[in-house]
């Protein structure tokens, strides 16, 4: 298996970079990348998130199937890297109406724990912003959670939360 021994040799872009040249537009090579996450080592399952996040925006029609799988991963407790790579990839998705409760919990999550970290947080506010556009009634659950995290956080952060806000007034 390429992708697996690839990822046991080291973690590095170079590496991922060539994870994903080999998967190409490929589903079957793509689907072994997601059999490295269901092997359940933490380490590989880490490595792999990266490439999966880049696969995620260059061949997304390779992802979309997957999404239940990919979104099944947060229920468990992850590496960083994991929340920060599935996050980064599920905002560039339409989440299917059937993972919508297990997104939106897990954002919300996200949002409101002190300890998690900006990029996780700031992925998880484009995922809500994405699901309130399906889902206009959420946006005044989000908007308080924002509001109050703009006195705290780091410039990148309030940043963001400026433009969602901004867009979430915006939504009838």
């Amino acid at each position: 298996m390429y992708i697996l021994d690839t990822l046991a040799k080291e973690h590095s872009k170079k590496n991922t970079l060539a994870i994903v040249a080999y998967i190409g537009d490929d589903p079957e090579r793509f689907k072994e990348l997601l059999n490295v996450f269901a092997l359940g080592n933490t380490k590989l399952i880490q490595r792999a998130a990266w490439p999966l996040s880049y696969v995620a925006e260059l061949q997304p029609w390779l992802v979309q199937p997957q999404l239940a799988f990919i979104c099944k991963l947060l229920d468990k407790p992850l590496h960083v890297a994991v929340k920060r790579n599935v996050m980064r990839l599920l905002q560039n998705f339409n989440i299917p109406n059937k993972l919508m409760g297990i997104v939106t919990d897990k954002c919300f999550e996200f949002l409101t724990d002190k300890n998690e970290t900006i990029a996780v947080k700031a992925f998880s506010m484009m995922v809500l912003y994405h699901i309130c556009l399906k889902e206009p009634d959420l946006k005044n659950e989000l908007i308080p959670i924002l509001e109050d995290l703009l006195p705290y956080g780091t410039p990148g952060l309030k940043s963001r939360c400026k433009k969602i806000l901004a867009a979430l007034y915006k939504i009838s």
